[in-house]
């Protein structure tokens, strides 16, 4: 099972932290790129709007008439070739949201997480707590662990925490998310997979990596077995009677052929009137 160190606010080493679900997780290329497409295309407004001839005003008259101008002819002065005139191909308000399996939602965090971890570029550290909300004490943080310098720092922690959301408020390098909660009133900011890959360095709290795992690593509670309820036993049928032979049958069919099949009476002729 892989592990990182665990490092304190200083940089020194205290322990070590076993990856269960990310370390078993594979970094699948598709799925990497459908969260990070839908990501982007769910934070669309989709609000964009032209006007179409139908919606500009004025135009409603024929600029000149139909013959002897020299010109091309023209109905309206709100066509799409004129100017202050509609849109051809005019943009409508449409809705850009894009559906992510919760499955593959996750396989594709964890992945990201894995492929990060390889790279070298996840840090966790014993605990993310300040006294007060002071920028210079996240500084002294990021500096001690090695990763102020990044261009991006992800920074993960178990919950909401607003002096440690304040510390780094003014670092514009460095973002703020939470690990995923289990409480549904929990006010949380969970991070996703973008976050993950556009990230030069991740620093995780201990708690955090704990959470991540039991959410997201598939660990599924057990439930109790269903009771099945009892069965009755069916009642016995009678017993069909048993079926003739096909010998006998054809042997009754063939002696109720040779009976001889009495003869019709005819009927009595009509007398016929003397005349």
């Amino acid at each position: 099972m892989a592990t990182l160190e665990i490092k304190d606010q200083k940089g020194k080493a205290v322990g070590k932290a076993e990856l269960g679900a990310i370390a078993n997780a594979e970094p699948l290329m598709h799925l990497l790129h459908q969260a990070v497409v839908t990501e982007e295309a769910n934070k669309r407004q989709g609000t964009q709007k032209t006007k179409s001839r139908s919606e500009v005003s004025g135009g409603g008259r024929k600029p000149y008439k139909q013959k002897k101008t020299g010109n091309a002819r023209q109905g309206s002065t709100r066509s799409p070739q004129w100017a202050h005139g509609a849109m051809a191909l005019p943009l409508m308000p449409r809705d850009y949201t894009k559906g992510f399996n919760k499955k593959e939602r996750r396989a594709a965090i964890l992945g990201a997480i894995n492929a990060q971890v390889t790279a070298g570029k996840v840090t966790v550290v014993d605990k993310i707590q300040f006294t007060a909300a002071k920028t210079k004490d996240a500084v002294k943080l990021l500096e001690g662990l090695g990763v102020a310098g990044a261009k991006r720092v992800l920074v993960i922690t178990k919950a909401h925490d607003e002096v440690t959301h304040k510390s780094f408020r003014n670092l514009s390098n460095v973002v703020v998310r939470t690990a995923p909660a289990t409480e549904k009133d929990a006010k949380t900011n969970a991070f996703s997979t973008r976050d993950i890959l556009v990230a030069h360095q991740i620093v995780v709290a201990k708690d955090a990596l704990e959470q991540i795992e039991s959410v997201w690593g598939g660990a599924k509670s057990e439930k109790a077995p269903k009771l099945k309820a009892e069965v009755k036993p069916k009642a016995e049928k009678p017993a069909k009677a048993e079926a003739k032979p096909k010998a006998e049958k054809a042997a009754l069919k063939a002696t109720a052929a040779k009976k001889p099949v009495a003869a019709k009476k005819a009927a009595p002729k009509k007398k016929e009137d003397s005349k």
